[in-house]
């Protein structure tokens, strides 16, 4: 039987804080939270069919985790990004955080840290 589809996790420290950053600046949808307030809590959040799931559960993996979401339009998007309030001051050591990037391995690239520092790292094939 294939597989339909893998659903990443991503380890946050405080959910508002990780809802806000992904509906507000990332553009995602929420699906769902449970429970609705509080901690420990789970979340499920999707834009154009992918998913990625939100959890404060202990041993729900560990915060610093990267995910990567291949793209259409990188720089449209990160203008987007930009255009919702993405602060890309707190990684300025980073050329990869402050715009797209091409890199040596054919893809055009930039990454966005979230607010508990998973970083989600968005890729165009060049």
């Amino acid at each position: 039987m294939p597989f339909a589809k893998i659903v990443p996790l991503m380890k946050c420290v405080d959910m508002t804080e990780s809802l806000s950053f992904y509906t507000n600046i990332l553009d995602f949808e929420l699906i769902g939270r449970w429970p609705e307030s509080g901690s420990p809590s789970f979340s499920i959040i999707e834009k154009d069919g992918i998913a990625i799931q939100l959890s404060t559960h202990s041993g729900d993996g560990v915060v610093g985790n990267a995910v990567y979401i291949i793209v259409n339009d990188i720089d449209k998007l990160f203008d987007k990004y930009l255009a919702r309030g993405l602060d890309t001051t707190k990684k300025s050591e980073s050329p990869v955080h402050q715009g797209p990037l091409d890199q040596t391995w054919g893809w055009r690239e930039f990454y966005v840290t979230d607010p508990s520092g998973n970083t989600i790292r968005f890729g165009e094939k060049l």
